[in-house]
């Protein structure tokens, strides 16, 4: 595959962030995608933060290479990836608040019902959570009925309310994971790690 050329400035900020961070835990592929969300956010808590379990990269590396579409909670986060799929896997994207039903349970959000939907239509998906820790939930929930089966989850929703359980719920799992811990993540982080991965197994596969 040919080399993803990046911006010189993604590059010269690549530098200082690897000048700055210190030791670190990661394999080559892990560093990849914890750099490129301290990139994204200039914050290098992530580095603390980031969790991969059950051969995540590998999972990613398959699953693109096999044409796998990718799911996102939200249109944020497919926005975040357009540019890197298209020079890249060209995997199809779906965002799961798009395909919420008309008509939603009492109590259920959009992402989460669009989700369901998302899940019965795609099977094998690499799934990213950036925004809704409900459709995190609720998918956390079908992979452990076994009524799901996603190539990959990752796992970011930030905020206050059920963030903190969703992400918990996905490290019982064991669906290979890249988890953002505690209340931070978001759209732009879910992001960056989907990119990150893109850009390393396009690089080394």
């Amino acid at each position: 595959m040919p080399a993803y050329q990046e911006h010189e400035i993604t590059l010269a900020s690549f530098a200082q962030i690897d000048a700055e961070i210190g030791p670190h835990p990661f394999t080559s592929a892990e560093y990849s995608v914890v750099r490129r969300v301290v990139h994204t956010t200039a914050d290098f808590e992530f580095k603390q933060l980031m969790d991969f379990s059950h051969q995540p990269i590998v999972a990613a590396a398959s699953a693109f290479a096999q044409g796998a579409p990718i799911v996102t909670d939200v249109s944020m986060v497919a926005a975040g990836i357009g540019t890197v799929v298209k020079r890249t896997w060209c995997s199809p994207v779906v965002a799961a608040v798009q395909r919420a039903p008309a008509q939603i349970l009492l109590g259920q959000t959009r992402s989460a019902a669009g989700m369901q939907v998302c899940l019965r239509e795609h099977s094998g998906a690499l799934i990213a959570v950036g925004n809704a820790p409900t459709a995190l939930l609720h998918l956390c929930e079908e992979i452990a009925s076994g009524r799901a089966n996603p190539a990959l989850v990752i796992g970011a929703p930030v905020g206050f309310i059920n963030v903190v359980e969703s992400k918990q719920a996905l490290c019982e799992l064991s669906v290979p994971h890249i988890v953002v811990q505690g209340r931070k993540g978001g759209s732009a982080v879910a992001a960056a790690i989907l990119n990150a991965l893109m850009i390393w197994t396009w690089e080394h596969s």
